[in-house]
């Protein structure tokens, strides 16, 4: 590959990113996606001199972009001998043949993961992170971390009181659901709380029942407790495939009120039913997407001694806070929170004000109020241009979701088409690989959080004649 080809490259993917973003977050997700996805380990890149002129940045600006890629290990460097490619994933997903991973740990990392590219042309689950207020953000900070407040850098204990309340209210207005302040963990995002449900409730050998399609994220985090994974197929139009018969079911993880990965709006009815026939000891609602008006979709009840709900700030916020909670029996209040601090270590405490005043001072609910508007526009120019394609079964109704899916007939290789899709630097999931064995289905899952206005207008029409050219 000549250095034309990689200025041509970069530039090409540097012009994709959101202009919203700051040149240089656009220059390191430009460069991860070309190191991760199209070039080559030991690719040596042109001078700063050349890349900063090609781009049009600073040379300021290219030399703080590539100092995080050289920390995340993507690329490397020496004195006199410029900057070379690597791809430090290719050593680490290997185990080595004197320390192989545990089962489990085998087993996680042969299902579908995390990609390496969290950004870029409809990545799925990420929110609009370049709106979000990131001023107020930074002024809560300066008004918390003041001489009076230095307890906020010790360990919590069992989470920061404040943000418990704020809690509490924001799931009445938004969520119709009345608990006591006792009954909120705060977790480390909704792997965290899952984790934590996994190690306090089941034990290695259990039995977990999920739908099917599934969170891939949820998946993982029960195969790697060691839990065993039930999947039961749900169709919005005729509920779940139920099982004749069924092995004691400790553990059911359902999505709240707005299914993921469909992207659809569950049912209540269909959800009661799967647990009437599993009968499981504790059921785990994730509240992943939701708005103000479908609280009724929930099956979650608070004073049930065997309903749990998870949910996280970082679908509604930025993925990066890492911040969320669990609703628990009261019973299980206590017990759950003293594991959480032995296993995990409670801390944050700096984050959990912040986030308590920015709750407090309206700013969350004037937050999710406007992207979750703008979440439903941008839908439904998706839809229009994604509905009429060969081969389409269902496409999720627009709505104020981040995520959309499109089920193709079942002979459509998805896994084929997202990786076709990929060198066109759009990125979707494919929707099998979150499937049972005996469910078929075949789509995809994209995502409307990274795009907006004229944008997204030109790269949903580029990724018609995209899949177009695909499935023909």
């Amino acid at each position: 590959m000549d250095r034309e080809q990689v200025l041509h490259q970069l530039e090409h993917l540097y012009a994709l990113q959101p202009e919203r973003l700051s040149k240089q977050v656009r220059i390191e997700q430009a460069l991860r996606s070309a190191i991760t996805q199209q070039w080559p380990v030991g690719l040596r890149l042109p001078s700063h001199r050349v890349l900063a002129q090609k781009l049009g940045v600073a040379r300021q600006t290219l030399a703080l972009a590539i100092g995080t890629l050289l920390e995340e290990g993507l690329l490397k460097t020496a004195h006199g001998q410029g900057t070379w490619t690597s791809k430090p994933s290719l050593v680490a997903s290997s185990p080595t043949q004197n320390r192989p991973l545990s089962k489990r740990a085998q087993k996680v990392l042969q299902g579908p993961g995390a990609s390496l590219i969290q950004s870029g042309a409809f990545v799925p689950g990420i929110p609009d992170i370049a709106q979000f207020p990131m001023r107020k953000w930074r002024q809560l900070y300066a008004s918390v971390t003041v001489p009076q407040n230095a307890l906020l850098l010790s360990y919590s204990t069992g989470g920061y009181g404040p943000l418990k309340r704020a809690i509490r209210d924001f799931l009445e207005r938004w969520r119709n659901i009345r608990c006591d302040t006792d009954q909120i963990i705060i977790t480390d995002g909704t792997h965290n709380g899952l984790e934590l449900c996994a190690m306090a409730l089941a034990d290695v050998g259990d039995t977990v029942a999920m739908e099917s399609p599934c969170y891939w994220g949820a998946r993982n985090v029960f195969t790697a407790t060691g839990m065993n994974v039930e999947m039961f197929p749900w169709h919005p139009d005729h509920g779940h495939t139920l099982p004749a018969s069924s092995a004691p079911v400790q553990l059911a993880y359902l999505t709240g009120s707005h299914h993921y990965p469909l992207s659809v709006p569950t049912c209540l009815h269909d959800k009661q039913r799967l647990c009437d026939t599993l009968a499981p000891t504790y059921i785990i609602e994730d509240d992943y997407e939701f708005n103000r008006n479908d609280h009724s979709n929930l099956l979650f009840d608070p004073e049930s001694g065997h309903h749990l709900l998870a949910g996280s700030f970082s679908k509604m916020m930025f993925p990066g806070l890492r911040l969320g909670y669990l609703v628990v029996p009261r019973q299980l209040s206590g017990p759950m929170n003293r594991l959480r601090s032995e296993l995990f270590r409670e801390g944050r405490m700096l984050d959990q004000a912040v986030l308590a005043q920015f709750i407090f001072d309206g700013d969350l609910d004037a937050w999710c109020r406007r992207i979750q508007r703008d979440y439903l526009g941008r839908q439904q120019v998706m839809h229009d241009q994604l509905r009429a394609l060969p081969f389409v079964k269902r496409i999720s109704p627009p709505s104020s979701a981040i995520s959309l899916c499109i089920e193709f007939a079942s002979h459509i290789n998805d896994v084929q088409l997202a990786q076709a899709l990929l060198k066109e630097h759009l990125i979707v999931r494919p929707l099998s690989p979150v499937c049972a064995e005996h469910d078929p289905r075949s789509g995809l899952v994209m995502g409307v959080g990274m795009l907006s206005g004229e944008t997204l207008a030109r790269e949903a029409q580029r990724l018609r004649r995209c899949l177009e050219n695909l499935l023909r």
